[in-house]
């Protein structure tokens, strides 16, 4: 008995040293790496069920072959090639070719943009242009609650299908857990092509429950597409108990819908395995819109071989001159984030982050903290949203570059979750921007109040630190 007791320990032991071994193998940033070897020597039977969950690393995955790739991306290059007087900004061309190499993510020239801060601007304009349908409509979103918002627009969605409209539709497997089958089942039954994300089943369950698509985007008829923050669920209209919901979506019409299309059709391929590339879905563009409004959309996700839109934040940020304003709900950055935040400010370059006084989850707002007092004592200004939990992803810098999309500034979005931000190099689109930002700002609290945090417990602050070495785990 004693030697088995002893050959199980032995065995046991074996297996923690392998798992570790293969993490320090991974040769991923080093906090991330020191996290989860303190995890699995600390609480080694529970750190190997989690990093078997949660941690192991798939960039050098290919999920989607290369030749696919391709083919989706074909019509979208041809239409690009088509564009006539297309002029890149010199002082964004490195930014741009960045995107374009390591993504295919394209510019296109001629766009307008509508921007919604609040449901009630978002949902209607949504509803009007799914009204407005004759071909097809795609949907790529994180969370489709059965709620009655989400069932207003699934509704829309059956009357569109029946009329004879294509209508395809993503939702993330995992965000909508809570969701019954019967709610898509419904949609199914229309017509409709639903399809989980990357979905989970116990008892199959898999290292996909820690990768989930966080993209929200919609494209009606190729020639009008959405993306932003919000997600198909009555809390973007009212709320959720006493906190009001803020957040950020824009409306596009002109070229770059060729992108957020493509976005699209190279998530369709990755849940339905078919290569959908007819010319309808790039249909021809309406010639009245002519301007130098210059977009690119631009995708990352945990399969691809570099974090692409978080290499884009740093670059804009070691590279402004005068400005860099950032909203996001949630606040953990990786490394590389909070080291161009703190450079950019000890430049002298004026940069401000806007977080919620209070977001959805008391655990994430502990582990802010730490960080948020780091890039106070480099001089970026912090400013907390009083006026409700705001949602909203946007950056404006230098009033010419500003971007808008899912992407939170934290390890999650930038690491793990499918995500998608479309970047406009145009002064008038970046003013526009700034001035949401501002208007935000004017319902925000600076922080500068900081003995209150300096002087809390001895286990605040020990709690506040062993959060922050595993908040690159969340």
């Amino acid at each position: 008995m004693l030697i088995l007791h002893w050959l199980g320990v032995g065995v046991y032991t074996l297996i923690v040293l392998i798992v570790m071994l293969k993490v320090l193998m991974d040769n991923r940033q080093p906090s991330k790496t020191m996290a989860w070897l303190l995890v699995l020597w600390f609480i080694p039977l529970l750190g190997i069920i989690l990093y078997f969950f949660f941690g192991q690393n798939t960039r050098k995955e290919k999920m989607i072959s290369q030749r696919s790739l391709d083919q989706l991306t074909k019509r979208a290059m041809l239409e690009f090639a088509e564009q006539r007087g297309l002029r890149i900004p010199e002082n964004y061309r490195p930014l741009m070719a960045l995107f374009k190499n390591q993504s295919m993510a394209l510019p296109f020239k001629d766009n307008e943009v509508e921007i919604y801060t609040s449901g009630y601007d978002f949902f209607p304009s949504l509803l009007h242009e799914i009204s407005k349908a004759h071909d097809h409509i795609h949907i790529d979103i994180f969370i489709f609650s059965d709620d009655a918002l989400g069932n207003l627009i699934a509704d829309a969605l059956i009357d569109k299908a029946k009329e004879g409209v294509e209508v395809r539709v993503i939702y993330d497997d995992v965000a909508c857990w809570k969701v019954k089958g019967r709610f898509y089942e419904r949609m199914r039954d229309a017509g409709i092509d639903v399809h989980a994300f990357m979905p989970v089943k116990f008892p199959a369950f898999t290292s996909k429950v820690n990768y989930r698509n966080h993209r929200k985007l919609v494209i009606i008829d190729g020639k009008v597409g959405f993306i932003g923050g919000m997600n198909f669920a009555t809390r973007y209209v009212k709320g959720t108990g006493k906190l009001a919901w803020r957040d950020t979506h824009l409306k596009v019409t002109g070229g770059a819908v060729y992108a957020i299309q493509r976005a699209f059709l190279v998530d369709w391929y990755f849940v339905d395995r078919t290569l959908v590339t007819d010319r309808k879905y790039y249909p021809e563009l309406d010639m009245r819109i002519s301007n130098d409004c210059l977009a690119q959309v631009v995708t990352s996700s945990p399969i691809s071989p570099w974090p692409d839109i978080m290499q884009g934040y740093v670059r804009v940020l070691l590279e402004a001159k005068h400005y860099v304003y950032m909203e996001s709900p949630y606040f953990l950055p990786t490394e590389p984030i909070l080291f161009a935040m703190r450079t950019a400010a000890l430049a002298g370059v004026d940069v401000r982050l806007m977080i919620p006084l209070k977001s959805d989850s008391r655990i994430v707002d502990r582990s802010s903290i730490s960080y948020v007092m780091e890039t106070l004592e480099a001089g970026v200004k912090v400013y907390l949203y009083k006026a409700g939990f705001n949602h909203s992803k946007l950056m404006v810098c230098d009033d010419n570059l500003c971007t808008c999309g899912s992407t939170n500034v934290d390890f999650r979005s930038f690491e793990h979750d499918f995500e998608s931000n479309i970047f406009f190099y145009d002064r008038e689109m970046a003013l526009r921007m700034k001035e949401v930002f501002l208007n935000d700002q004017a319902n925000s609290l600076l922080i500068d109040e900081v003995r209150e945090v300096e002087h809390q417990s001895f286990l605040s602050r020990l709690w506040e630190s062993i959060l922050r070495v595993v908040s690159p785990l969340m």
